[in-house]
């Protein structure tokens, strides 16, 4: 069960930008990632890999955190707010809740929930 300050550090850690570095330090090696109701990820060195590309089509990305994380025992819920900015400089921002199992101090399973709506506006703002 991870303690308050440990979820704040890993918070901290997203807030300075260090996405890949958050999923190095942070998740287990058997973690997994889903998006809504899609299959999960499986494997830190597949989460990471997964980071960095969709980090690497951006120009920056800006990240927030909209209210306190909620700590339940091994459950930690976050809510995040993403800017995205592209190279071809469109803005997209995009909300989420990320719901995490810990076991200690690493996070063991992770779900984001969010409006699948907010990337068909983006692609429709921009025009692709």
């Amino acid at each position: 069960m991870p303690s308050r300050q440990t979820v704040e550090a890993f918070v901290a850690q997203v807030l300075s930008g260090q996405h890949v570095e958050a999923i190095r330090d942070w998740y287990a090696e058997d973690a997994s990632m889903q998006e809504n109701q899609d299959a999960p990820r499986v494997g830190r060195d597949l989460l990471m890999a997964g980071e960095a590309q969709m980090l690497a089509r951006q120009a920056e990305v800006t990240t927030e955190l909209l209210e306190p994380p909620l700590v339940d025992g091994d459950r930690v819920a976050i809510r995040w707010r993403f800017t995205f900015t592209s190279k071809k400089g469109h803005v997209n921002r995009f909300e989420e809740i990320a719901w995490q199992e810990w076991r200690g101090d690493r996070i063991w399973r992770e779900t984001f929930f969010y409006d699948p709506g907010q990337t068909r506006r983006a692609e429709s703002a921009s025009g692709s």
